[in-house]
């Protein structure tokens, strides 16, 4: 009885902890994507008008994100009636959100510029055994032009 007393606590601390760091994080890139809204990503792999931009040079930004017990617990209880892995899906978002960030700070060093032919890649990094948490990494890059 004291095991499952214990477990239930950690889980809870685990959910208030985790839920916490994870609204400063989104509260931490929404600011920062308001600051860097002018540096402009593009898909397009050639920009417009080539002969005009000074200077390109490439750009990446990465993080790495390993997901916390309670989101694998989560996980692993939808994982035995399938579905939308809804507790990872945040982890994602907020991954690729601050590669992308990442990415436009190492731009902005160049002054005003845009980043053309941007590409997102996602790898697991971590697949220990049955007991690990699996962490992957998110690269965002690109080709960065200034005027």
């Amino acid at each position: 009885m004291n095991g499952i007393l214990v477990i239930l606590v950690l889980l809870a601390l685990g959910y208030a902890f985790g839920s916490g760091a994870e609204r400063r994080h989104y509260k931490s890139i929404l600011e920062r994507e308001e600051a860097l809204r002018r540096v402009m990503v593009f898909s397009a792999r050639v920009p417009p008008d080539l002969h005009r931009w000074r200077e390109s040079r490439l750009v990446s930004g990465s993080v790495c994100v390993s997901a916390d017990y309670f989101k694998a617990f989560v996980a692993g209880l939808r994982g035995l009636v399938g579905g939308r892995v809804t507790s990872y899906e945040g982890l994602l978002d907020r991954a690729r959100r601050e590669a992308v960030l990442r990415m436009k700070e190492e731009a902005q060093r160049l002054g005003p510029c845009k980043i053309f032919n941007v590409k997102i890649e996602t790898a697991s990094i971590s697949k220990g055994g049955e007991n690990a948490l699996g962490t992957v990494e998110v690269l965002a890059y690109g080709t960065a032009v200034a005027d």
